[in-house]
């Protein structure tokens, strides 16, 4: 007799699911460095992930066992989304000249794009020389070996607004990034990171604790699609972006808007329960769902677990949370 189709599909799918973990190949080659299209490389291994995948590797294998055939589908397809290696460029095209008080400045305009995106996947920042200048400092106490090659543009007693000098720094802050940005550990540390996101969050999260909800969410907006393409190989350092920008729209009363982004930071924590956004966040989407007309009992069970499993600790409100991040 013959096999149904569909069976053997579902079988093949849920072996697969037991036995294998899903890493990325990401360090660039060459090709990479000088911007040519960008090298996407997924595969599929029974050894270790190391560091980057191993703890969400090994705790998703357990839980796939209980999904459906199509659950399987929607499973893998979100596995390989998140192992596609992210390229990013970085141009400069302009700059303006600041002057404040007894201090005057020149800042760079820096674009971000992704390799073969429109521009609706562009990040826009400003950077000054002493920011550069911080971050050189910065990476030299970690990566000294690697960035033994690597020039920073010296200061100069004079000239420095000159457009000469202004274009020559152009272009080398242009390649200093770039060559920053194609050694992977450089790329993923947490100092090079900051330097293309901290100051933007710290406005916004500024303007969060002052009430000025809709301009902080502009901001997160702006920051959290470079932040989740910076941080692919750790999705849950987004997490408190993403839960400041559910604060901003309940506070702002779309609740349907704070449940989507409550939604993705909940995929972010799934294998991370024991998070301390997890809790405040679980609380934050039930009552989003019972405002929204939506099922809340599995959130709401969910919780229950990990109430029971919590040290008596006090649990902030998401908003708590919120409010709490960056402050110096």
């Amino acid at each position: 007799m013959d096999q149904d189709p569909h069976n053997t599909a579902g079988r093949e799918l849920l072996e697969a699911a037991s036995g294998i973990t899903p890493f990325c190949v990401t360090a660039p080659s060459e090709e990479e460095q000088n911007h040519s299209k960008a090298e996407i490389s997924c595969q599929v291994s029974k050894e270790n992930t190391g560091k980057d995948g191993l703890q969400d590797s090994s705790a998703s294998q357990g839980s796939n066992s209980s999904m459906t055939t199509k659950e399987l589908q929607e499973y893998w397809k979100k596995e390989k989304r998140q192992c596609r290696q992210v390229n990013l460029v970085f141009e400069i095209p302009s700059t303006r000249i600041v002057e404040h008080h007894l201090s005057k400045y020149v800042m760079y305009k820096i674009i971000i794009l992704q390799t073969g995106s429109f521009d609706c996947n562009k990040s826009i920042i400003e950077r000054r020389y002493s920011d550069f200048e911080k971050l050189h400092r910065k990476l030299l106490e970690d990566f000294s070996e690697e960035m033994e090659d690597v020039t920073f543009p010296k200061k100069t007693l004079t000239g420095n607004f000159t457009e000469e000098i202004i274009n020559e720094r152009k272009l080398a802050f242009k390649d200093y990034l770039r060559l920053l940005y194609s050694m992977k550990y450089i790329r993923r540390s947490k100092k090079f990171i900051d330097f293309l996101t901290r100051p933007e969050l710290e406005e916004a999260y500024g303007c969060l604790r002052g009430g000025q909800y809709t301009k902080a969410l502009e901001i997160l907006l702006e920051v959290i699609g470079l932040q989740e393409r910076l941080t692919r190989g750790n999705p849950v350092s987004v997490v408190p972006t993403l839960c400041a920008i559910m604060v901003c729209h309940k506070d702002l009363e779309n609740p349907a808007s704070a449940f989507e982004y409550g939604e993705k930071a909940l995929l972010h924590l799934r294998v991370h329960t024991s998070h301390r956004y997890y809790i405040p966040l679980l609380e934050t989407m039930i009552t989003l769902a019972y405002e929204l007309g939506k099922d809340f009992l599995a959130l709401q069970e969910e919780l229950e677990e990990r109430m029971a499993k919590k040290h008596p600790l006090k649990i902030f409100t998401l908003k708590e949370l919120a409010v709490r991040e960056y402050v110096h």
